[in-house]
């Protein structure tokens, strides 16, 4: 398994994902905010993907997960796994990922269902699993449904975490990147 930052070749294939959801999370493949909010993480590499077969940009995604940077608090804005791949660990994977680049000490938060929202118990779970503390109820979401905030915070963990494997774009990004400094 191999995560990597979305490219713009990865939009048609996230958009496939999304509308595996739609039935949860209302419509997203047509919603122009949707879109921007994809293009704009793509955009500024927060948006991480797992690709089918390790393949190369475009392929079909089996998970994605765009990330809100706003130092010290950090938003997980959308985290799906294919219908096909659930509980197989890549969402877990991409949580990980996540939670190593971000510098400590933070805060990573998502906005997920509210307790006994039909279908929102697995995601509950998952995040329960993963490190993440049930919080404050927030506003519902657009078609009423009851949401509420988990948190869990970041202390040091960035500093322990082993790496995993990146694209190829992304290490040549890495590589200009330091060349800069």
């Amino acid at each position: 398994m191999r995560i990597c930052r979305a490219q713009r070749e990865d939009l048609p294939p996230w958009l496939d994902l999304a509308a595996e959801v739609e039935s949860l999370f209302g419509p997203m493949v047509e919603d122009p905010v949707f879109r921007r909010a994809l293009s704009r993480n793509i955009s500024r590499g927060t948006a991480y993907c797992i690709r089918e077969g390790e393949g190369s940009a475009g392929s079909r995604l089996l998970a994605g997960l765009l990330l809100s940077p706003r130092p010290p608090v950090y938003r997980i804005g959308w985290l799906v796994v294919a219908k096909s791949h659930r509980r197989s660990g890549l969402g877990t994977a991409l949580v990980e990922h996540v939670v190593r680049e971000i510098p400590s000490p933070a805060e990573l938060v998502v906005i997920t269902f509210g307790p006994g929202v039909r279908g929102g118990e697995p995601a509950r779970q998952f995040y329960a699993r993963t490190g993440f503390t049930p919080a404050e109820n927030v506003e519902p979401g657009p078609s009423g449904t009851p949401r509420q905030a988990f948190r869990r915070r970041i202390e040091g963990e960035a500093d322990v975490a082993q790496p995993l494997a990146v694209c190829a774009r992304d290490e040549s990004l890495a590589g200009r990147q330091a060349s800069r400094s």
